[in-house]
């Protein structure tokens, strides 16, 4: 059995790269299936884009290799970037202006899954199985 990996990567997430990081914290080194239903019942905005980062890099492993078995995909690298920042001004007192950063949040997922065993039936076992078969019509 060989071990598979795929990625996903979600850039220009609104929300800021600190509290993004706290929920891809959650769920580094788990077996997808089990960071699914943790993203599911998590309460923080970021939740639902690392959640689609995750669900993501699954199905592009799954359908790269369809030989993967899905009860061992498991997250092996998440990381939590600083995305693009975009610069806003606020009203304040007397006619100014004053600045601010929109900061923005790119979201690394990479997932790892081993191979399902083929199964190698013997040759003669086959024609066994088509003479008795033959012989009970």
């Amino acid at each position: 059995m060989s071990t598979v990996f795929s990625h996903a990567y979600i850039k220009g997430v609104d929300s800021m790269p600190r509290k993004t990081s706290v929920v891809a914290a959650l769920v580094r080194d788990r077996y997808v299936s089990d960071a699914v239903v943790i993203l599911e019942h998590t309460p923080r905005r970021a939740a639902r884009a690392v959640l689609k980062a995750v669900e993501s890099a699954n199905a592009n492993l799954l359908n790269v290799n369809p030989s993967v078995d899905p009860k061992t995909i498991r997250i092996a690298r998440i990381s939590v970037t600083a995305g693009t920042r975009i610069r806003r001004y606020v009203p304040a007192s007397r006619g100014r202006a004053l600045p601010f950063e929109k900061v923005s949040s790119n979201i690394f997922v990479e997932v790892a899954g081993e191979e399902k065993e083929k199964k190698v039936e013997k040759k003669s076992d086959k024609k066994a199985d088509k003479k008795e078969d033959k012989e009970k019509k």
